[in-house]
């Protein structure tokens, strides 16, 4: 089979096996046939591996929010491994592509193409960004390399465990629908957070604060925040954006498990939400020289 159809083929079964379970829990739910234990596992899990992604996949690895323990960071990239959204070092040269081209061309997932291109449209066409060029400091990262050649293990743990925890039906909860979800919420990032919501600060995007993915995405759905300041660790800012990524971090700070945590000063986020400056990136309208990139565009976004 050609590389490009498998890719295509394996993306299929990414997106509609977990679509096929969920409908078949759906009727489940409907006809009661659900057990209080599959529905915490379902939430725990959940929980435990949205948070690899939010807090591992992108604050932590992509933007360099805060310096983890080493055992922190390991953990943290497994469970962001387990949400069958790319390795480790897919996931944030793709995102560190996106913060590069926000909503212009060479912007993997924008809605500029569609709102269902932004969604999950563009899994399909092998736009995820090569680490080589975007994210080449974690190459380098041993920890990062570990986790990232050993993506399928961790692929196959996530789905291993659930059953081995409940049986078939820990599967489907804990498994096949934590999938489900965790990925919509995910993309909903880049396509209701490009599309609705508020936009507190003037961004060179499209970028916007949308209250549900906040709530659902553990405080990633606070975009606009994101793109205004990408590197701070936290994104409500304000006591009203619930953000359990950002408490989180805060806890591993208090702990002595992450250090430099990098936080927008009140006078930024005064004279930002104040005056309603221009972002301090630069994106241009055509996608970056590869030759140029590590030493331009991928250090501002992550500034």
């Amino acid at each position: 089979m050609h590389s490009k159809t498998l890719y295509k083929a394996i993306m299929l079964l990414v997106v509609v096996v977990p679509f096929l379970a969920t409908v078949l829990a759906i009727y489940l739910l409907w006809a009661r046939a659900v057990n209080w234990p599959d529905l915490a596992l379902l939430a725990t899990l959940y929980s435990l591996i949205a948070l690899g992604v939010t807090i591992g996949y992108h604050r932590m690895l992509t933007h360099r929010s805060f310096r983890p323990h080493p055992v922190v960071k390991l953990v943290l990239l497994v469970l962001g491994s387990m949400s069958l959204e790319g390795s480790a070092l897919s996931w944030a040269a793709t995102h560190i592509k996106h913060h590069a081209h926000s909503d212009r061309e060479g912007d993997p997932h924008s809605p500029i193409e569609g709102f269902f291109h932004a969604h999950m449209g563009w899994l399909f066409r092998e736009s995820m960004a090569d680490p080589n060029v975007y994210c080449r400091n974690l190459v380098k990262d041993p920890i990062v390399v570990f986790v990232s050649r050993t993506f399928l293990l961790w692929v196959a743990l996530s789905l291993v465990i659930p059953f081995l925890i409940g049986g078939w039906t820990g599967l489907l909860w804990g498994g096949l629908v934590r999938i489900f979800l965790t990925h919509h919420v995910t993309w909903s990032v880049n396509s209701v957070c490009h599309t609705f919501g508020k936009r507190e600060f003037e961004t060179n995007d499209r970028s916007h604060n949308e209250w549900l993915v906040g709530l659902l995405g553990f405080g990633e759905g606070w975009h606009n925040n994101h793109h205004a300041f990408p590197r701070s660790a936290f994104h409500g800012l304000h006591w009203w954006q619930f953000d359990l990524s950002g408490y989180i971090i805060w806890t591993l700070e208090r702990l002595g498990l992450a250090r430099e945590v990098y936080r927008v000063s009140p006078v930024s986020l005064s004279r930002r939400s104040t005056h309603k400056q221009k972002s301090a990136v630069t994106v241009p309208a055509t996608p970056v020289p590869v030759e140029e990139v590590e030493n331009s565009q991928v250090d501002k976004v992550l500034i």
